[in-house]
């Protein structure tokens, strides 16, 4: 009777020292290969810096046609930015331009 309870009694202390290890493992493990882990935590920060880079390009690209249809306002209208847009949309040329002809990239011989 009294071996029994001592096996128990070190059965017991077994059995909770490795449930309180399984159990330390386990948010180890969560710390780092979790969803919230160290890993997804360098995953998110390269994300971040990414989207980050591109919000400024994407802000830069905006300024960029803003200031464009400033020069476009029907209140200003600058002839320069006229006259380009004048010669894209109607293809013509001033009399005196040197026109520069160039053959397409997939046309030309190798």
């Amino acid at each position: 009777m009294i071996i029994r309870t001592r096996w128990r009694s070190f059965f017991q202390t077994v059995t909770l020292h490795l449930g309180a290890a399984a159990l330390v493992g386990y948010f180890a493990f969560q710390g780092y290969n979790g969803q919230y882990g160290l890993l997804a935590r360098r995953s998110f920060e390269q994300q971040h810096a990414e989207l980050t880079e591109e919000r400024d390009r994407l802000h830069a690209q905006r300024a960029a046609l803003q200031a464009k249809v400033r020069l476009m306002s029907p209140d200003l209208v600058d002839a320069d930015m006229l006259d380009e847009q004048a010669r894209a949309l109607l293809n013509l040329v001033h009399p005196k331009d040197l026109v520069l002809l160039r053959v397409p990239d997939a046309a030309q011989p190798r």
